[in-house]
This record gives structure tokens, sequence and C-alpha cells, in this order.
């Protein structure tokens, strides 16, 4: 890079970056001031404006905040005071918003429910949570009445777009309680002892550890994402950002969110994305932002030519925001779709580093110039992959990575709001995220659990996930969790999972390595595992063994399995891959289709 580059480079760079510290910086764990309170003021200033379109039907900012009063108000009439938790297990809608910025006007925290849960994963998201109510639509209803019985704190289930004359004792219409409803904002006494460190939401993440934990997101927290966004996207008020990620993840709910609501802006959602739609709807609505989760890139690149080519490349998008989109991808996103700025940037629901690629770096996550090191909150530390703990020097502090080695992203834990770390509801689930004795004795660290690599220019690259846990179709799988469904199925003796990498595909593909006893049939170890998970935690590979190897202390080796993958040319063992409604034994022919992308799992 030429001198000239790298000044124009670095121009950028600080511009971007002093404009997303100036947002952030009155963002105060002691403050009063509440998420709400942020979009209140909003809503003041531009209540004429457009805030949310959901198919065909919009909110201006003001009667978004009239919906959000009503739900205030319907909360208290409910009993519902500051401190309690409302468990919201809804898809996107026009609403969404309203609901938990509506409960966060009297300090009531609501638990973001990821929609597609069913089951035990499901009852185990609402306990933890100790919701007191759970608000439902017809669309999610059925999943929560099957495992109704599951739920320890019993509660009225409370359904939008339920006629009054359908209720029952414990089912009861929302619409209709709310007719008639205060729409006036509800007096700040009903949250007046609360402060920006108390918890606004709970997001949930998955783990090594097998069901979806809470994190837990202070109002501080949930500010200073949507406070570096709005600042970051530089949203007009008369712009849109076109969201087609679920509300109930950080990236849709509170990045694109804030952007847009923060800025007097619109936010255009969509139920759930499809890439045949995605860019005549981004020209028809004059959209000038998008974001994304790396595998929607990959989708959108892999798609065929839209029905109307214009579509791709007559439109307003300025700028693309989100995370993990792969090096190979980056480039052919830009020009195929003639994206001026890709800003990719990195950070976890409940953890303390966020990063930025503020200069659109291709491939990279970040950059930490050397210069300003100790502005950006993160470490590399070198990691031992045996162990899955950081190495450690004879004086019993780790090493710090050299630029080119790889290790383990940290941040350091302090009580500012840039430093914080909530972590989750359940308590022993924090503690083992924290790093002790890093640098120096008694200091304590964020383990992010992302290995990266950092360059001698500061940029940071994603690695891998470190453990059991892989990503696949945007959302982290836990293999022991996967484990445990997958055993439990009739003539399963034991079930081994891991990720695979797969071309064309973000993430890893899940793959299970089963020991069969007599009597084991593939369709109905599918029909249990499929009744059992999400679709994105089903493996999508299945591996039938003929004989394990067990190491000393009878763990299965594991990584022996990883190394062969899929390879059938490496195994006698069968191996069959998911295609349509069955398993079907993988063939050479089939392999080829699925490394040059005819075959899409």
């Amino acid at each position: 890079m030429g001198l000239a580059a790298n000044i124009k480079r670095d121009f950028i760079f600080m511009k971007r970056l002093l404009r997303i510290l100036k947002w952030v910086k009155p963002v105060n764990p002691d403050s009063h001031d509440l998420v709400c309170d942020d979009f209140e003021a909003v809503a003041t200033k531009w209540p004429n404006n457009l805030a949310v379109k959901f198919e065909g039907k919009s909110l201006t900012y003001q009667q978004l905040d009239t919906m959000a009063n009503r739900y205030a108000h319907w909360g208290r009439q409910r009993g519902l005071k500051a401190g309690d938790t409302v468990a919201l297990f809804l898809p996107n809608r026009l609403d969404y918003l309203a609901i938990w910025l509506g409960f966060n006007k009297i300090g009531v925290i609501t638990a973001l429910i990821n929609n597609s849960l069913t089951g035990a994963g499901l009852a185990h998201c609402i306990n933890i949570s100790v919701a007191s109510l759970t608000i439902v639509d017809q669309t999610t209803r059925a999943a929560f009445q099957e495992i109704e019985s599951q739920i320890e704190r019993h509660q009225a289930l409370w359904v939008l777009d339920l006629p009054r004359e359908s209720e029952t004792e414990n089912c009861r219409s929302l619409d209709a309680a709310l007719k008639g409803v205060s729409s006036v904002r509800p007096d700040r006494a009903f949250r007046s002892g609360l402060t920006a460190h108390n918890i606004a939401l709970y997001i949930y993440t998955s783990g090594t550890t097998g069901l979806p934990k809470a994190a837990k997101i202070s109002n501080a927290r949930a500010q200073l994402y949507m406070k570096a966004f709005a600042g970051l996207t530089q949203m007009k008020p008369n712009e849109k950002v076109y969201c087609v990620l679920p509300l109930y993840h950080a990236t849709g709910g509170l990045c694109a969110v804030g952007a847009a609501l923060l800025n007097g802006a619109g936010v255009v959602l969509k139920r759930k994305f499809s890439a045949s739609q995605f860019w005549s709807d981004v020209r028809a609505e004059g959209i000038t932002h998008i974001v994304y989760i790396g595998e929607l890139c990959r989708y959108l690149v892999n798609s065929p030519p839209a029905p109307n080519p214009e579509d791709e490349t007559k439109h307003k998008v300025r700028m693309a925001f989100g995370n993990g989109m792969r090096p190979e991808v980056w480039d052919h996103f830009k020009s195929r779709f003639r994206i001026k700025e890709v800003m990719e940037f990195y950070g976890s629901t409940e953890g303390n580093v966020s990063l930025f690629n503020l200069d659109g770096h291709s491939g990279a996550i970040a950059r930490v110039p050397k210069m300003l090191k100790k502005s950006f909150n993160v470490r590399l530390v070198r990691f031992d992959v045996e162990s899955e703990m950081p190495d450690r020097q004879p004086n019993g502090l780790c090493y710090e990575c050299k630029p080119g080695e790889i290790g383990e992203a940290i941040g350091q834990i302090a009580g500012d709001a840039r430093h914080a770390y909530s972590g989750y509801a359940d308590k022993a689930a924090s503690q083992k995220k924290i790093l002790t004795d890093v640098f120096k004795k008694g200091d304590q660290w964020f383990r992010t659990g992302d290995l990266m690599r950092q360059d001698k220019a500061g940029y940071l690259y994603f690695i891998d996930r470190i453990g059991d846990t892989f990503r696949w179709k945007g959302e982290n799988v836990s293999t022991s969790e996967v484990a445990e469904y997958s055993a439990a199925a009739p003539g399963v003796e034991e079930a081994i999972i891991y990720g695979v990498p797969v071309p064309n595909h973000d993430g890893k593909a899940g793959m299970a390595a089963i020991i069969a006893r007599e009597g084991f049939d593939l369709k109905i170890f599918k029909n249990f595992v499929d009744s059992k998970l999400p679709v994105w935690a089903r493996p999508k590979f299945v591996r039938m063994l003929h004989d394990v190897e067990t190491t000393g202390t009878f763990k299965y080796k594991k990584m022996d399995l990883i190394k062969v993958g899929y390879d059938i040319t490496q195994t006698t063992d069968p191996i069959f891959v998911c295609h349509g409604d069955d398993y079907v034994p993988l063939t050479a022919e089939m392999i080829e289709d699925i490394t040059t992308g005819k075959l899409r799992l």
C-alpha cells in the first residue's frame, strides 16, 4: 500500500472512529436515561417520520410511541413492575419493537425468545428468564402450548391476532386487552429508581454447555449498540434500512434498529429472508442501508440473476453493514450489487469486545492500529488447542500474540460502559467466560471464545470458534445439545456431533457419527431429531461407525472424525447426506455437486 493510500485509509478510519465515539460518549451506566428515553426524544423530534414498515403497513414515530405506551400501561394493569420479566415469543412483526420499548418505559425486562425454538429448548429459555407472562401470536402459539406443562411459573398466555370469542381461561386475546388502554407516555416515576446499569433485555446465545443462555443486556449496553450504529451509518431522516434478520438477535434488533430509529430514519422489516425477493424489495422501497449476516450475503451472490436484473444494481443502497461476511464473498458482493460501502463489525451479544472495520478493508473484521491499541478493548492471547485454554508463561501470565499469530480474542473487564461485562442470567455460566491473571495479577478479561489473527497493519481476521460450538446459518450450534437428542433417538447407542466445513457455505454443517444398536433406522432417526431441534441444528451428514477409537479417559477421538469429514474415500463407514426429507447415501457425484455449489445443504 502506497503512502497516499495509507493516508487516505487512516483519514477515513479516524473520521469514522471519532463519529462513533461522539455518539457513544454520553452512555453512562449510572445515568437515569434508559433506551426508551432515547427513543422518546427522537419520537418528539420526528413524530411524522416513517419509523417501521412491515407487509404494507407502517407506523410513524408518534404511532410507534403511542403503541409502546399502550403496552406499558397494559403491563402496569397486569401488575408488572420494574425488574419483572416478560417473554416475547414472536416472529418479526409491526409491533415487535413497540412491545419491548413499552415494557422498558416501566422498567420491565423483555426476554427475546427465538421464534424457531420448540420443545425443551423453548421451555428452558422461558424458565431461565423467570418471566411473569409470555406473549405469542398465532404462528408461535402452538409451540408454546406444546411445552406449557414444562413452564415452571404458571402464567396466562397472551396471544396477538386472537379474536376475543376464541379466548380460554389461560389463553387471552392481547388485542382485546389493549383496547381502551391509555396511549399517553407513562410517568417516568415508574422507572425512576433505575439506571442504565439495569437490565433491559435478555438476548439468547448458544454456547458449549448445551441449551441457550440468556445474555443480560443492560440499558447501557443496548444504548452502546444502537448509538454506535447510528453514528457509523449516519442515516438521514428520509433514509431506510432493510432488515430481514430476526429482531430477537442483536444484529437486527439493536444494531439495525438503532441505526435507523436514533436518526429519525425508517426500518423496513421483513418476516424472513428471501433471496428471490431481496433486491426487488430493496429497489421498490427505496432502501439506502441493508444489514446482513455472512450467510445472507453468500445466498445472494450464489443466487441466479433477479427476474428484473436492474433491481440488483439500480437501487439506492449506499451501505451494507453486518458481521460474518467471508473474504471470498466480500468483493463479489460489492461488485455484483454495486454496493459502495461494506461496514463489517464484530461483537458478541454478552461480551465487551466490539470492533469495526471502519475503512472497508476486504475480508477483515476490524482494524486496531498499533498507535491506538489502548483505545480498543481487545487483545489476542496465545491459545492451546488441546486444553482449550490460553497458554501461560512460567510466571502464570498469558502471552500476547505477535502479528500473524492466531490467538483467542479477549476484552478487559472494568466498571465503565465500554468495558462492562453483564454476563448471563446463569452466574456459573458467566464466570466461565472470565479469564484472570492475564497481563498482571488480579486483572479480569472476557473470553470471546473466538480465534483471530492480526496482521502488521492492525487488521483482525476471524479464524474459528473455540471448542464444540460451531456456526451454521448464522446461528451457534451446540454439539452437546445435538448429541443429547441424537443419542436419545431409537436405536442409537452413542452419537458424536461435530461441524465440518462445506464449500460455498458459511460456518460448518453438522455431522453425526452414530454407533447404532440393532433396529436402528435412519428415517426414524431423522424424524426424531427434526422434532427436537431447530432447523439450523439438525445434522446434515450422518456417518455410521463400524468401530470407534477412544482416548485413555474413554473420550471419543472427535478430531480424527473431523479430519475425515464427509470424505468417503478416507473411510469404509457409510456416510449419508440430508437430501430433501431423507438421508441418502453420499456419492462422489454428490460431493462434486456440493463442492461446486450445485447441491446446497
